[in-house]
């Protein structure tokens, strides 16, 4: 398997925990792996409540490499919020709520469970 696909494989699975995740806390998944042209993707769009909640998915395997919530910088922040408003274009606006931007670090372990950290509002 080539490196590419291995980091496509591991952020897939990431991803199926993160959803995980975010249902078992009550929320509704509407949407995985949103793209909109060159602009970007949205890993999870999900309702919270009356919320509208997109969601940066990082995952990791452990090791002397950065925390996965270490990577959504300024820049992405301000990239996540960009995509949540061409997806509320798409999708009617605004819910009553308004918008949040979580994101969800999934560390694996080299041997035991991952460990799957969400944080609201980041940005």
């Amino acid at each position: 398997m080539t490196a590419q696909r291995a980091r496509s494989a591991l952020g897939r699975y990431g991803e199926t925990l993160a959803a995980r995740r975010l249902a078992q806390a009550g929320m509704t998944v509407l949407e995985r792996n949103w793209r909109c042209g060159r602009t970007g993707e949205i890993d999870i769009v999900a309702r919270d409540g009356d919320a509208l909640v997109v969601c940066e998915v990082k995952t990791r395997r452990a090791g002397p490499f950065e925390h996965p919530m270490a990577a959504v910088t300024p820049a992405k922040a301000g990239r996540l919020r960009r995509l949540a408003e061409r997806w509320l274009q798409e999708h009617g606006g605004a819910p009553p709520g308004g918008v949040r931007i979580d994101v969800v670090g999934v560390l694996l372990p080299a041997r035991g469970a991952p460990v799957v950290e969400h944080v609201r509002g980041v940005a």
